[in-house]
């Protein structure tokens, strides 16, 4: 099984024996996206509209999961293009957005890929985010997350949202279940 360093992050998250075996359960990484895959900051550009930065590394830390047989799927209150072709460009199968009853689209989650909600990690940010969170299996959010969220969650990562927190969980996942770093 591949060891994380115990002074990088993944190595932090996976010091508890409790967190380890709920990510070794894990076969789907469910994200919220303004705040969690994104910094929370909203741009207009003239000709193009609304956009939002995304950060390459957890693009990167997605598509080495799903190589590895981890699913992917976002939820999120919020409706772009921006967002949409990003998750086409990373090849997400199920991209919910634009419905903040975000139990409607775990349940078709659910539906879809018949897995058990303990299969299922979420990552979010904000209160529309606490009822997946208190389903799921794993749970984490970013530091700049609401209170309310945070008090719910199992992890806090080290790394703010829009900047590599999603490769933070990414990298634990993989770690906790022993999978391979890199895409072949």
């Amino acid at each position: 099984m591949m060891q994380p360093h115990p002074t990088s992050v993944a190595g932090k998250l996976l010091e508890t024996a409790d967190l380890r075996a709920k990510l070794k359960k894990i076969k789907l990484l469910i994200l919220d996206v303004d705040g969690v895959m994104t910094d929370g900051r909203v741009f207009w550009l003239d000709g193009h509209g609304w956009t939002r930065h995304f950060h390459v590394k957890d693009g990167y830390g997605l598509k080495v999961l799903m190589k590895h047989g981890i699913q992917v799927a976002i939820i999120s209150g919020g409706e772009s293009e921006d967002v949409r072709t990003r998750m086409k460009f990373l090849k997400i199968e199920h991209v919910f957005l634009g419905d903040e009853d975000k139990l409607k689209a775990l349940e078709k989650i659910q539906t879809a890929t018949g897995l058990s909600l303990e299969e299922m990690a979420f990552m979010g940010d904000d209160l529309f985010d606490i009822p997946v969170i208190e389903r799921v299996g794993f749970s984490a959010t970013v530091p700049h997350a609401v209170d309310a969220v945070k008090a719910r969650t199992h992890y806090v990562t080290q790394t703010q949202g829009g900047w590599g927190a999603v490769r933070e969980i990414a990298d634990a996942i993989r770690h906790a279940q022993g999978l391979g770093p890199y895409l072949d």
